[in-house]
């Protein structure tokens, strides 16, 4: 099986370690992106390796609160009325996959890989020679009341039963773990396990210079369509050329779901607008990843500067951004730390490419058997990149992945 050209689309943090196995295993490997390495959703996001983050984002009761989200276009999960026609048959989906059945089945699945996602994390690291950028601190998930932290029981429960392992801190040992927070949390929990990436666009671009180096092939232009042989695609064109291949990945993040009607798959893959603000000369830095359960939203250290990341706008691609987001973390930033040095600031809009059950796609295709798929990992792309890469030359090689495949699936639905 080796020797073939395979072509990924898409050079995120998905496409780039998807090349990298590929190439591990003798394929001949080109990637094709419309930007640079990294430059997608992989440059913004809060660069946690997410390894507890099994709970869905539907949850049994979630289609009480659309109208909340449609009310509040400043809350940590909106919906643009103007977009609300368009998304309503993924928010459909979306309310079938909060049932507490559905539920537990989507955690084990999740479960299932993010046990593998940190290894995959640190053989692609090593491979590089970036290893020094994974940093094994855990995080910490903060509460100022106690309303809030009651409601987090239920995740809490439903990550026992998935093998999470989590320490609940008191009142008095909040401070004490994580000196740089203001005293007025009155609730934590802290997951060991969790790891995080001190620079995610750096990671990606470093990852994406190995592959160069290895002899991979990196084109920069826009996907236009495919050249369909009777065995599959032929050829993907991008840019006004005709790029000849054996087989194509589609990891295009967001913009993964035309390619895939392209090749025969309808997926009801829509996106999550996610926002940051990272201020780099911020004193008040923690000791590692936080997460502030009151107003879902990450906090991480990185060498770029304090990131403050998060939030769910259900808007599209199209849409411009609404930074009046950006500037609501900061208000909730500002409170977890006290005043803190915002020259050189910068805010930032992304679009997490999101299923509405949460589970992403990670799957050879159905009509083509020389495509695969991997995109749709909603808040985990990060901490999911490196072993979907790893579980797609898996299903390359017809290896075992280890985990049950069949919940992946892109004709799930």
């Amino acid at each position: 099986m080796g020797n073939r050209h395979f072509i990924v689309i898409g050079a995120g943090i998905v496409g780039i370690s998807t090349a990298l196995y590929l190439q591990k295993d003798g394929h001949r490997v080109t990637v094709i992106d419309k930007v640079g390495p990294g430059e997608g959703t992989s440059k913004g996001n809060a660069a946690v390796i997410a390894t507890e983050s099994c709970v869905p984002v539907a949850t049994p009761g979630v289609l009480w609160d659309v109208p909340k989200m449609l009310m509040d276009p400043l809350g940590p999960l909106a919906i643009r009325w103007s977009y609300l026609p368009k998304i309503a048959p993924w928010l459909l989906r979306f309310v079938a996959a909060s049932s507490e059945k559905r539920v537990e089945q989507i955690s084990i699945t999740l479960r299932s890989a993010l046990v593998q996602a940190l290894a995959a994390h640190k053989e692609l690291a090593a491979l590089a020679g970036q290893s020094l950028m994974i940093k094994d601190t855990g995080w910490l998930g903060v509460f100022e009341g106690d309303e809030k932290f009651k409601s987090y029981q239920w995740d809490l429960d439903l990550q026992t039963r998935r093998g999470v392992k989590f320490q609940v801190l008191k009142q008095e040992e909040i401070r004490q773990f994580e000196p740089s927070l203001q005293p007025i949390y009155r609730h934590a929990v802290y997951y060991p396990e969790n790891s995080y990436v001190t620079d995610n666009f750096a990671l990606v671009q470093r990852l994406a210079n190995q592959f160069v180096a290895q002899g991979g092939t990196l084109v920069q232009a826009p996907v236009e369509g495919f050249e369909i042989g009777a065995d599959g695609p032929t050829a993907v064109r991008a840019g006004g050329k005709a790029y000849a291949c054996d087989a194509v990945v589609v990891a295009a993040g967001a913009w993964s779901k035309k390619l895939s009607q392209m090749l025969g798959h309808n997926v009801p893959l829509d996106t999550e607008r996610g926002y940051h603000v990272t201020l780099p000369r911020a004193e008040k830095r923690p000791r590692m990843p936080l997460y502030s359960g009151d107003h879902s939203f990450a906090i991480t250290p990185l060498d770029v500067g304090l990131r403050f990341a998060g939030t769910v706008e259900l808007g599209g691609l199209e849409a411009a951004p609404n930074y009046a987001r950006a500037e609501k973390l900061m208000k909730h930033g500002r409170r977890m730390f006290g005043e803190m040095d915002e020259t050189g600031r910068t805010d930032w809009m992304g679009f997490r490419p999101s299923m509405p059950d949460s589970v992403p796609v990670i799957s050879q295709g159905g009509r083509f058997k020389n495509t695969y798929f991997g995109f749709g990992h909603g808040h985990i792309g990060l901490t999911l990149g490196p072993v979907t890469g790893r579980i797609i030359s898996d299903l390359v090689a017809n290896r075992d992945p280890g985990l049950d495949m069949q919940p992946f699936r892109i004709d799930r639905f």
